[in-house]
């Protein structure tokens, strides 16, 4: 062989590994999780009558409530496509599987009160008002990621479902009272079963439902549609219901399961997994609590022991993690990871049993608190029990205060993780505002219009919502530009120190979203506001709570965002 033979097969050699690389290697790491299906597929049924792999249920069939028919006065409610009825055995004339979708609530028992994008854009989704009590039916089958307390809603329903395409969304079925939640979190269910019932709960002036569709999933980064085209004839969702991991579950954002509150991008990348798992075992205790709770205790730093002898991501003491659970009677810490050693060293072990020893607290609370032996809110007696021990709750009747360290680090300890909780959790995903990308202040507008009518109360809110039942001024504009931000921008507590923030500008540049500052001291203003435009403003006052009223005469305006 030449030289000339040897050059080029070496330029041969050279050209053969680049397009290897380029054309196997690079697609390969630029997305791991491109081609993994979000759901699990199932099979068509044949045409021909052989047996089918979806999902059969018996040979009886059940009837979702009948496409609506609107009630006098009743504005461009569409009928529902023929497919709309319920059927759980499949349709070999049609060759496909059993299709399921139902209207929410019954015939003629609703009319629409206020359409999708009402509000200057800020209501993402469909008023459907009906008499209080009526049943809510889930329009999907599905499983339930949220059933309970809702910042906006007062309460709600949200079930995960997965359409004929294997696509994920959510359906938000909102304002129902206490006792109109007829489901629980992690419950399967089917369309045209009733999860719940028509209530006035929260931010309403009257009973209806407040209906969302969500492609992508509520609490995954799924954005809203106007449900009613939706309910005439999208895509209908698939008989095998809603599966919440992908093949690969580290592509996984929490679709499926309440672990999809975690915002994303705010843990290190190879503990989101199991803080959304670990958020996902009771209700009480949401992964970005737990994801706040592991940054106070580690700083998510790895290998650490305490000179309490607290091991790990989540400083749990060995004797504490061997201990029985009485919830399930397995101990706290198990072999998540499947390595065959259940380690307080291992990431998933340390989260997952974080996240049960959490729960077990809340629950033991949750009993206190019925028997009248504790007082106070569930979760943060859970954070004060999981660093002063139960005992020290249940004998304080509450918050711990019986020893100083009581004083000097369980209340500190419980205050901070509180604080930072609201970073860890995804917009929108306690029911309340969810920016959608407009101009900064016409996202403060949005955010804070929905707190209107919300009760005043003297210290009360944040960065989270409202606190003990309502809002003050600070509390309303921190929790406004929180929401706004997309939780990017935590304002300081008082008026005073929140007149740091931002820029000042003047009167005749008022623009909605504007932060309105009056009654200045010597040490600063001690009321503020949002800017309506045309000379009114949004602010919580003792006794009318969060109301519009006129821009105060010594009014001074700061933009923040």
């Amino acid at each position: 062989m030449n030289a000339k033979t040897l050059l080029w097969v070496g330029i041969g050699t050279v050209i053969a590994m680049i397009v290897l690389v380029v054309v196997i290697v690079l697609p390969a790491v630029e997305d791991q999780c491109a081609d993994q299906p979000t759901v699990t597929p199932t099979t068509v049924q044949p045409s021909d009558g052989a047996p089918s792999s979806v999902r059969a249920e018996g040979s009886a069939t059940a009837t979702a409530p009948s496409t609506p028919t609107p009630a006098p006065g009743a504005a461009n409610v569409p009928a529902a496509a023929s497919n709309s009825a319920i059927t759980r055995t499949a349709s070999l004339a049609s060759g496909l599987g059993p299709i399921r979708r139902s209207w929410p609530l019954p015939q003629g028992s609703f009319f629409i009160s206020d359409p999708f994008g009402a509000r200057n854009g800020t209501h993402l989704g469909v008023d459907l008002a009906a008499p209080d009590g009526t049943a809510i039916y889930s329009v999907a089958d599905g499983t339930v990621v949220a059933a309970g307390p809702a910042t906006g809603f007062g309460n709600w329903i949200v079930i995960d479902s997965v359409d004929v395409n294997g696509r994920p969304f959510s359906a938000v079925y909102g304002h129902e009272w206490d006792s109109g939640i007829r489901v629980r979190t992690g419950q399967q269910v089917h369309a045209g079963d009733q999860i719940g019932a028509v209530g006035s709960a929260g931010e309403s002036t009257g009973a209806h439902l407040h209906f969302e569709i969500v492609p992508g999933g509520r609490f995954a980064g799924g954005h809203q549609i106007d449900p009613l085209p939706w309910l005439d004839g999208a895509p209908t969702p698939e008989s095998a219901g809603a599966w919440p991991f992908s093949a690969n579950p580290l592509c996984a954002r929490g679709f499926g399961t309440a672990g999809g509150a975690l915002a994303a991008g705010k843990v290190p990348a190879e503990l989101e997994l199991w803080y959304r798992r670990a958020g996902s075992l009771c209700p009480e205790i949401t992964p970005s609590i737990l994801a706040a709770q592991g940054r106070q205790e580690s700083g998510f730093r790895r290998g650490l022991t305490s000179p309490a002898g607290a091991q790990g991501l989540a400083q749990f003491l060995p004797g504490t993690a061997a201990s029985i659970d009485p919830d399930d009677g397995k101990p706290y810490l198990l072999d998540v990871e499947g390595n065959g050693n259940p380690s307080l060293w291992d990431d998933g072990d340390a989260i997952i049993a974080q996240g049960r020893y959490m729960c077990s607290l809340a629950h033991r609370i949750e009993h206190w608190i019925g028997e009248g032996k504790v007082h106070g809110d569930v979760v943060p007696l859970a954070l004060a029990a999981y660093n002063a021990g139960e005992g020290a709750v249940l004998a304080s009747g509450g918050m711990p205060n019986q020893v100083p360290a009581h004083l000097s680090e369980t209340q500190p300890y419980v205050a901070n993780i509180l604080a930072m909780e609201p970073q860890y959790r995804a917009p929108g995903s306690t029911g309340r505002f969810q920016p959608d990308g407009r101009a900064g202040g016409q996202e403060i507008l949005a955010a804070a219009q929905q707190f209107l009518g919300t009760p005043y109360v003297w210290g009360g809110g944040g960065p989270e919502g409202p606190t003990g039942g309502g809002l003050d001024g600070p509390g309303l504009t921190s929790a406004a530009v929180f929401a706004a931000s997309a939780g990017t921008v935590t304002l300081p507590r008082t008026a005073e120190q929140q007149w740091e923030a931002g820029g000042e500008v003047p009167m005749s540049r008022a623009q909605p979203g504007d932060l309105v500052f009056s009654r200045f001291g010597v040490r600063g203003p001690s009321e503020v506001g949002v800017y309506v435009g045309e000379g009114m403003m949004i602010r919580s006052a003792d006794p009318s709570g969060v109301s519009e009223v006129p821009v105060p005469g010594d009014a001074r305006l700061r933009r923040v965002l």
